[in-house]
């Protein structure tokens, strides 16, 4: 269809050249949607799914100006597992600006950690805020974060960081590579702190894009003698007997439409 109409363009003796720009596909849209599936959902290196799939997905607009605004969700199991009823779900609600100066690439934003359920009494809300900015040069990415709220029900937690450097590398013909060091450090609760590795490989297979990696914490062993911060039951009202920042592998799907 584009070649008809640059031939008749040029026959016309280039009288209206428009015509041919007119043939051009249309201008993205600026709304973008993503749905994805993983054998376990993990957090900042932290299994939030107790060793269970999980289904996610969301939504995100894009201003030309590059201003954006976005929804995701997942199912989630830890809060259950802790004895929050219904929380079985997680709703994160962002909205940021994105730009670039010098070669650099930069983001800021606020994220809120949404979290239906019902509390205990005494329970503090699991309910997060932060605000986040990134800077990005070739395939390295510095963001920090820092929580305006507790952090995921600690109370006390306001004011928490997590630094993170994260790369990307295109190997070609749909493959790629990624890599991240994460810091997660909780204000007034020194040993909740931990750092998280990750290591792994992506595939886009047309459909969608395969990804594969390898993930790690030092709070690993967190259910031996004395448990940690990331010792969770496997089930509502059990005894505390997942770690959650042990090593795993995980595997995930992600269509973008």
């Amino acid at each position: 269809m584009r070649k008809s109409l640059f031939a008749v363009a040029v026959t016309a003796a280039l009288t209206i050249p428009s015509l041919a720009m007119a043939a051009d596909a249309p201008a993205p849209s600026p709304f973008t949607g993503n749905v994805g599936f993983a054998t376990e959902y993990l957090y900042r290196g932290i299994a939030q799914t107790a060793g269970k799939p999980a289904l996610q997905g969301g939504f995100d607009y894009a201003h030309a100006s590059g201003a954006y605004v976005g929804v995701w969700g997942s199912n989630i199991s830890w809060l259950e597992n802790a004895g929050v009823s219904g929380a079985s779900l997680e709703v994160d609600i962002y909205g940021g600006y994105k730009g670039s100066m010098g070669g650099l690439g930069y983001d800021v934003g606020i994220l809120t950690y949404n979290y239906p359920g019902t509390l205990a009494p005494a329970a503090t809300n699991p309910n997060t805020t932060e605000l986040y900015g990134a800077v990005t040069w070739s395939i390295l990415t510095l963001k920090y974060s820092q929580s305006t709220s507790n952090l995921f029900g600690v109370a006390n937690s306001k004011r928490s960081g997590y630094l993170e450097l994260n790369a990307t590398y295109d190997l070609g013909d749909g493959w790629g590579v990624t890599g991240h060091i994460g810091k997660q450090k909780v204000k007034n609760w020194s040993a909740a702190n931990y750092t998280d590795y990750k290591i792994g490989v992506t595939k886009d297979v047309g459909v969608g894009v395969v990804g594969l990696a390898v993930s790690t914490t030092n709070a690993n062993d967190s259910c031996g003698a004395v448990p940690d911060a990331y010792c969770f039951p496997t089930r509502p009202g059990g005894a505390a007997d997942y770690s959650a920042g042990k090593s795993r592998v995980v595997l995930n799907f992600t269509k973008t439409f």
